[in-house]
């Protein structure tokens, strides 16, 4: 079985390029979806975050993010703190999902991790698919966002690799800066190569 390993920076529309990937049939594993259900009420991250972030998660309302977000900034090196809790986690989600997937015989799967490369996992795939945008459409993209301000994009930024690492780190890259239809036939053609080489039998 093919892990593609699909990553990009905030704004560059990789959550939306992993659901073209959905549409074509591919098994995709969602990082970011997996932390949301170990954050939710009953989730298996909250009783180790309520405590070591103390006001931050209890069982009935699940984590409290805003206040999670809050702990961080005041102390950054909390960080490796939530890392300690929450990758082990999403590790062995992660290792759910490739059993149901080869149970049912997909020949590819998707790996969606925002933070690919920052967490060493690039070396656990097959291919990096890394998708990007002008910087200029990200910031548009970002700061239109609610809730969004040019210091907490800039914090953001400052945590991720930088695009130009990412791309020039990438067996592939999906430009997002076109629109959904141009996506679309990238992540299509990028598939039909992958099973002309033979990867993806």
């Amino acid at each position: 079985m093919i892990i593609l390993g699909l990553t990009g920076s905030i704004g560059m529309g990789k959550s939306t390029t992993a659901a073209l990937f959905a549409e074509e049939g591919v098994p995709v594993f969602d990082a970011d979806a997996a932390v949301a259900a170990m954050y939710a009420p009953g989730g298996e991250a909250v009783p180790l975050i309520a405590r070591a972030f103390p006001g931050c998660a209890d069982e009935a309302t699940g984590v409290d993010r805003a206040k999670l977000t809050a702990a961080l900034q005041a102390d950054p090196s909390k960080f490796e703190t939530l890392n300690a809790i929450v990758h082990p986690l999403v590790g062995q989600a992660r290792r759910r999902f490739f059993h149901e997937a080869e149970d049912a015989g997909a020949p590819l799967v998707v790996l969606d991790v925002p933070l690919l490369f920052e967490t060493g996992q690039h070396d656990q795939v097959h291919h990096v698919v890394v998708v990007s945008a002008p910087e200029a459409v990200q910031r548009d993209r970002v700061l239109a966002r609610p809730g969004m301000s040019v210091d907490k994009f800039e914090a953001i930024l400052a945590r991720q690799t930088p695009d130009a690492d990412k791309r020039a780190r990438a067996d592939h890259v999906i430009d997002t800066s076109q629109g959904v239809d141009h996506a679309r036939e990238q992540v299509r053609a990028l598939l039909d190569a992958l099973k002309l080489s033979g990867d993806a039998q």
